[in-house]
């Protein structure tokens, strides 16, 4: 004999459905790979001028985040977030951050502050000539 389902019954039944898609969308997702972006070496990636002390700055154009943790030291790393490969963001807060799951990576090392990454950003080599942030 079967029970006829009530309209509050088939709703907390449907709601457990599109529920449960929704809460796994973030959860132990593998970190995709990222490798360092292939820069043309000699190639600008930014000015001396563009990268705020204790932030950075991201470069869509060659995919790399540039960042002065402390006066005169600049780094350059990938600007794929390791997580799902999301473009980090410009920042003047201390951090790279990742606006698509709230990832954070340090402006010393690119390593994760916090996640949901568990991969720090790939390094690109850089040197500073002048005012002028070079790939090597």
């Amino acid at each position: 004999m079967s029970v006829p389902l009530s309209r509050r019954g088939a709703l907390a039944t449907g709601s457990g459905i599109v529920a449960a898609p929704l809460l796994a969308g973030c959860g132990n997702e593998p970190d995709v790979t990222v490798e360092a972006p292939q820069v043309a070496t000699g190639s600008q990636l930014a000015s001396t001028a563009d990268i705020p002390v204790g932030g950075c700055a991201v470069f869509p154009d060659s995919k790399t985040v540039v960042t002065q943790p402390s006066e005169g030291k600049f780094r350059a790393f990938s600007a794929a977030c390791t997580h799902e490969g999301c473009q980090v963001s410009s920042s003047s807060d201390g951090e790279i951050p990742c606006q698509c799951h709230g990832s954070a990576f340090s402006l010393e090392d690119g390593s994760v502050l916090k996640g949901p990454a568990t991969e720090p950003l790939p390094e690109v080599e850089i040197t500073v000539e002048d005012d002028k942030i070079m790939a090597v």
